[in-house]
């Protein structure tokens, strides 16, 4: 792969509804979109998901701009590419930035596939036409309300459905669901709400026979979750505690958890994505695949790792509708039931939808 051009967008698409954390409100989600062209003309593409704020972690989208325009991007113009894992071993010596990486990596095994005519989900191992999603359930002012919620998402045909918690809001809210949906795959996600001196308040969630616990203590943080775990039934799901596959074999050793939250922007792209997703197979690890609140771009990538062999959970996938009135590609990512189908097309399988893209953008960069 000979790349003779390149193109960055930095964009802010407007999301239908607020999303609201601890840390921050966006009604529009940041992004950065990279497109790399071959000298044969395939165009590949790939996204940054660093949010405006390092709130989720310390990459943000402006260092995350700088990163690429003035070290990456000018190394990658009529550079020869083999494979996409070139890029990686290329930049080793850079450390973090792994959703700036991440564009890079995705953007390249999309022309990757397309020179081989074949879909991303194919060129990456996949064994399926289609990934199984989940529901994820915000935080409700009362169990009834939450029930009712998780009602609508049964009703729905969800087989699996996450819940948000934190203290307060927790094991009685949690409680009520499992008595109303004694079979349902329930977990909860705690986004570090928790400390070690919750360990007896979390035990009382080994009674509720929950699918996992996505993590309850500090991001980053491995020795303390072994030491909940230890404590605890209920298995450990690992989020923002794993960016690398060292990560991951810590991990294992020190017994932190027993299932892997998944995701392509904050591992540093796929190739990284699909080694941590082997190993974890190789050792019995669970994974499933998270997202960033992508843009169609970044859920292309999503989409086709879910379909990996050993990645049998439902997953946090869902209609480009959910976020976006309008997304960045066409057509947009739909959902039939609660499955959503692989592209047969080359590559991601969309196309640009370059009109909302210019709308959205606030700067560009390019190189010939």
């Amino acid at each position: 792969m000979h790349i003779t051009a390149i193109n960055l967008w930095q964009i802010d698409l407007p999301l239908r509804h607020p999303f609201i954390s601890s840390e921050a409100k966006m009604t529009t989600k940041p992004a950065l979109i990279l497109e790399l062209t071959d000298e044969m003309g395939n165009h590949g593409y790939g996204e940054c998901s660093a949010f405006a704020t390092p709130f989720y972690t310390a990459e943000f989208r402006s260092g995350a701009w700088d990163f690429l325009t003035e070290l990456v991007l000018p190394k990658l113009i009529n550079h020869y590419y083999l494979t996409p894992t070139d890029f990686d071993d290329q930049f080793a010596g850079y450390r973090g930035n792994e959703m700036a990486k991440a564009a890079v990596n995705c953007a390249l095994w999309d022309l990757y596939a397309k020179r081989q005519g074949i879909p991303l989900a194919q060129a990456l191992g996949g064994v399926r036409n289609e990934a199984e999603a989940g529901i994820a359930i915000g935080l409700q002012s009362d169990p009834a309300t939450l029930v009712s919620k998780v009602q609508v998402a049964v009703n729905e045909g969800y087989r699996r459905v996450k819940i948000k918690v934190k203290p307060g809001h927790d094991f009685t809210y949690l409680k009520a669901v499992r008595e109303k949906f004694p079979d349902l795959m329930l977990m909860a996600d705690a986004n570090s709400a928790y400390t070690l001196a919750d360990v007896n308040h979390l035990k009382q969630f080994d009674s509720l026979n929950l699918l996992m616990l996505e993590q309850p203590l500090a991001a980053g943080d491995l020795v303390e979750h072994a030491d909940l775990q230890a404590h605890i039934k209920t298995p450990i799901c690992l989020d923002e505690s794993i960016v690398t596959l060292a990560d991951v074999k810590a991990m294992v050793k020190l017994g932190a958890g027993k299932v892997i939250n998944l995701k392509v922007a904050r591992v540093g792209g796929l190739s990284q994505a699909k080694a941590i997703q082997a190993y974890a197979q190789q050792v019995g690890i669970d994974c499933w695949v998270g997202g960033m609140v992508d843009t169609g771009i970044g859920r292309a990538a999503n989409l086709a790792l879910a379909t990996l062999p050993g990645i049998d959970l439902p997953n946090d996938l869902s209609a480009s509708g959910r976020f976006f009135a309008t997304d960045i590609i066409t057509p947009p990512v739909t959902l039939a039931g609660i499955f959503v189908q692989v592209p047969a097309q080359p590559g991601i399988g969309y196309q640009i939808n370059w009109q909302q893209l210019r709308k959205a953008t606030s700067r560009k960069f390019e190189l010939k």
